[in-house]
């Protein structure tokens, strides 16, 4: 590897690390302890983050993002919840970069087992102290839309 390539490597490496503590933020399996309020060192303040799943996008500041799911997590609604990124696409382009992602979920909601697979897109600034999460949009599998239609095409295993 030639030293010209070894920011874009750090640059992967740094997107991978926040990509990774984003998706276990929501993790309340076995004896891990909720701690929400850590996405706040992971993406910008100004963030915002929308669910695309159903007819009509539901796009939520931090804030905004936070609150139901620190209920859902933590009264029992939602249970032995994990979501993990199962292969993934990265561009770093200058001082901006782009993620699409396929990961799996899986959990006891209302105490029912499920599991299911979703895309994500996160778009990442690079600030004063590193790379931050701009923006994090993402969609479910569904009757109509189901992961295995994309093109994996340059995607990587974590």
């Amino acid at each position: 590897m030639t030293p010209r390539h070894a920011p874009l490597d750090n640059d992967q490496r740094a997107i991978d690390e926040l990509v990774r503590a984003f998706f276990d933020l929501f993790t309340n399996r076995g004896e891990v302890a909720l701690n929400l309020d850590a996405i706040f060192e992971l993406c910008i303040p100004e963030a915002i983050i929308s669910k695309c799943v159903g007819s009509s996008p539901v796009v939520s500041s931090l804030e905004a993002f936070i609150a139901p799911r620190q209920a859902l997590l933590s009264d029992g609604t939602l249970t032995d919840f994990q979501e993990t990124e199962v292969a993934q696409y990265t561009q770093v382009l200058g001082n901006v970069a782009q993620r699409s992602c396929i990961y799996r979920k899986s959990g006891v909601l209302n105490g029912a087992r499920f599991e299911t697979r979703g895309v994500k897109v996160f778009q990442f600034i690079r600030c004063a102290h590193g790379w931050r999460i701009s923006a994090v949009s993402w969609d479910d599998e569904r009757d109509g839309f189901s992961p295995d239609s994309i093109d994996l095409t340059g995607f990587r295993r974590p």
